[in-house]
């Protein structure tokens, strides 16, 4: 059965169960690799998208509860040539290590940056906690949060 659904302000149709986890629907339907595949059962966050603006883990939304609403993945943030201020925050403070949960760990802070403009230190970490870095750079992480805020204020 085919879905509509509107990914980073496209409708598209997808011919997949309904039942099919959303991250399967964008990475193997539409193409859209920048969201990963961590855990499979919403723990780690590599996985995080936005739907109606809110930070969800795409492993967990079956397609057809995604019919409707907005969904928004890394691709639909910012471009090369436009990086969303999240984005940029992100390489001013070399975050990206190995690189594998950045995507998720984005999609989570520009999620808390629309709900919260100025978060503290321990806003930022009780917001990222689901959101899980092998490579440990979460002090990174809290101070390009830090600068995008600010950028995004001024």
């Amino acid at each position: 059965m085919a879905f509509d659904v509107t990914v980073n302000g496209e409708t598209k149709a997808v011919d997949m169960p309904g039942d099919t986890p959303l991250l399967w629907v964008l990475r193997d339907g539409l193409h859209l690799t920048g969201t990963k595949y961590g855990c499979g059962v919403a723990a780690c966050g590599a996985c995080t998208v936005h739907l109606d603006g809110v930070a969800v883990r795409a492993c967990q939304i079956a397609l057809e509860d995604a019919v409707g609403a907005q969904i928004t993945t890394i691709e639909g943030i910012g471009t090369p040539e436009n990086l969303a201020p999240i984005q940029a925050a992100w390489l001013e403070h070399q975050v990206a290590q190995c690189g594998f949960c950045q995507s998720g760990q984005i999609m989570q802070a520009a999620s808390l940056l629309a709900e919260n403009p100025a978060p503290t230190d321990a806003e930022i970490d009780e917001a990222m906690g689901g959101n899980l870095c092998r490579c440990g750079t979460y002090p990174r992480i809290r101070a390009a949060v830090h600068t995008a805020a600010a950028k995004m204020k001024g």
